[in-house]
């Protein structure tokens, strides 16, 4: 069997809570724990989240979609500056300190020194003023992460965009989970065998990064030194690299919009199974709830605002919003809401994972990236996710077979929300089900609980599904009432309740991502208790046996760990200024290059495949 990227830690911060151990999948399927799990779920959200937010009701009200909270921003009072154009019968003047004065002084301005530093100005014509004002968003739902919630409390965080903070947060999650020391993992890994691909879809653009030196002009503000260098899209995997990995290997991000996570993904699976690479750390952070952002979207009428929420629902003006029910995936709807996250995952070969021990909670087995060809508009949807569903579906066919291929595997949908989504996706997955013989395909849309996190989204999927096959309940799409009449879904089930599936039934998932411009991605999941069989076969009795033995302390920090996210401990990984390398640590030969204080070699033995061609 070739090599098999196997999935050995995750983590990330989702407007469920905190993805490790399944903990924010818990909360999606909350109304269907055990009451144990329940305890569990409160347990960890409650630790998150602060004194504040102890009672269950209390939990449950400030996580998932809901109304904006005025710590995220106050929506009811944005703040803008207003165009105030004034015409002048008579010249208008006034007095204002000299450090108010522009720098470049308008022509119909009379400008008098007066003592103090103060200066008497006189306006003689027309004049354009830029008035701070505020105004009501029309747009008052998003997926926000758990109130309460700083990450940036729990490092030094030093002015990082919120992106970066939850970089730093689920990335560290994601890489204590494994109950494996990174040191360990560097010591038998070379160094240039480790890829880092992590990033956003829109970049950093909160006021401490780009967004911040984009408006610092018209906001009167200077820009900062570490707003441009903080913008950068791939800034997250940066951070991994440079502050809680100290990674010299292959690293960078790419960006496909609403499939960025899946790009990444496909670009840790390529390095894994081309043996470049024998362990990948891939994800994507997005903090887009910002009133910029809502009002881009909104201008396109991509989001759903209160008043069309009122309207499907058949409310009166004055009545209160269901915030909760804004994004409505295959139903009756309006648009979508945003949402923000961070999601990280642990790639390893199967070789590599075996040998530590480590825990496998699934792999990856291919990653499909299609264009839409010839497009009428740029934001429209084409044809080209067609191609990647089916190539997902024919890839696990080729693993599972025709039988199973029906009856044990699902798809976790795009699914944001929109009139245009709900027909073209559904078409898609009701004839690629047809074509594969699938009667009744399970269909997920998990956005429906947590936003649309733009470049994050697959990666709320893919820990989502994590979940399904850790504890066998399948999240309905609970926000809607009914199946719209234009959603294509005779060979589709979309539940609108939970459903109990049980930890082994189902062996595939299929990831589904769809991004403007064109970017459109789909990935095939094997379930763990898939992947074992085939690792079981692959590496024999004997090699399996021993890996489960070694398997055994690994279990036991992973617990130990997980105790610590139930207790409230945020070990977040920060190694700011740390173990530093410079020129004079670095030596050069023909065969290697070593790195002292890092304590790398890197093997510069490398084999051309072109060499045959070359007398």
């Amino acid at each position: 069997m070739a090599i098999l990227p196997v999935i050995t830690g995750f983590g990330g911060i989702s407007p469920a809570g905190r993805s490790v151990f399944h903990h924010a999948y818990q909360r999606l399927v909350f109304d269907a724990l055990t009451t144990e799990k329940k305890a569990e779920t409160l347990k960890s959200l409650s630790a998150l989240m602060g004194d504040h937010y102890k009672t269950e009701q209390g939990v449950l009200d400030n996580t998932l979609i809901r109304k904006i909270h005025k710590g995220t921003f106050d929506a009811q009072s944005v703040t803008w500056n207003k165009r105030f154009p004034v015409s002048m019968e008579q010249p208008l003047t006034f007095q204002t300190k000299n450090i108010g004065l522009p720098d470049v002084i308008p022509e119909n301005w009379t400008v008098t020194p007066l003592e103090g530093r103060m200066s008497q100005v006189t306006i003689h014509d027309n004049q354009d003023f830029m008035l701070p004002d505020q105004r009501v968003m029309a747009v008052n739902s998003a997926g926000q992460l758990p109130t309460g919630f700083d990450a940036a409390k729990l490092y030094q965080a030093k002015n990082h965009p919120k992106g970066i903070q939850m970089t730093v947060f689920g990335a560290s999650d994601a890489i204590q989970m494994m109950g494996i020391d990174w040191d360990l993992i560097r010591s038998k890994v070379p160094a240039d065998q480790v890829s880092v691909y992590a990033g956003s879809g829109m970049s950093q653009l909160d006021p401490n990064g780009n967004g911040g030196m984009m408006s610092a002009r018209q906001m009167g503000k200077k820009v900062t030194s570490k707003q441009c260098p903080f913008g950068f899209a791939e800034m997250p995997a940066d951070f991994i690299n440079a502050y809680l990995l100290g990674s010299l290997g292959t690293t960078g991000t790419n960006m496909g919009a609403c499939a960025s996570f899946l790009y990444n993904l496909r670009q840790g699976v390529m390095d894994i199974q081309s043996g470049r690479s024998q362990i990948a750390i891939v994800g994507n952070a997005e903090a887009p709830i910002l009133p910029e952002i809502i009002d881009g979207y909104s201008a396109m009428g991509a989001l759903a605002t209160d008043d069309e929420l009122r309207q499907l629902d058949g409310l009166s003006a004055d009545e209160a919003v269901n915030h909760r029910r804004a994004c409505r995936p295959f139903s009756t709807n309006k648009g979508f809401t945003l949402g923000e996250s961070a999601q990280f995952i642990v790639l390893m070969s199967d070789q590599l994972a075996m040998a530590l021990g480590a825990t496998i909670y699934g792999a990856v087995s291919d990653v499909f990236i299609n264009a839409d060809g010839f497009k009428k508009s740029i934001s429209a949807p084409g044809v080209g996710n067609y191609i990647t569903v089916a190539k997902s579906m024919a890839a696990a066919r080729a693993i599972i077979g025709d039988r199973a291929l029906r009856d044990r595997t699902f798809i976790q949908a795009h699914g944001t929300g929109t009139p245009q989504n709900r027909v073209t996706e559904s078409h898609i997955l009701n004839d690629v089900a047809k074509a594969f013989g699938a009667e009744q395909w399970l269909v997920g849309a998990v956005k429906s609980y947590l936003g649309h996190s733009i470049g994050c989204a697959a990666g709320d999927q893919i820990v989502s599904s994590l979940g399904i096959w850790d504890q066998g309940i399948f999240p309905g799409v609970t926000s809607i009432d009914h199946i719209a009449d234009d959603v294509y879904h005779d060979s589709l089930h979309i539940p609108m309740q939970h459903l109990d599936v049980g930890a082994n039934s189902l062996d595939i998932g299929i990831i589904n991502a769809k991004g403007f411009g064109g970017n459109n991605a789909s990935a095939t999941l094997l379930s763990p208790h898939l992947t074992h069989a085939m690792l079981a076969k692959k590496h024999g009795r004997a090699g399996y046996a021993a890996y489960q033995k070694a398997n055994v302390p690994v279990q036991e920090a992973s617990e130990y760990f997980k105790e610590k996210t139930l207790s409230g401990e945020a070990e977040v990984i920060y190694q700011f200024d740390h173990n530093v390398c410079v020129d004079e640590d670095v030596s050069v030969s023909k065969e290697c290059l070593s790195i002292d204080k890092a304590k790398v070699d890197v093997s510069l033995e490398v084999e051309s495949p072109y060499a045959a061609y070359i007398d």
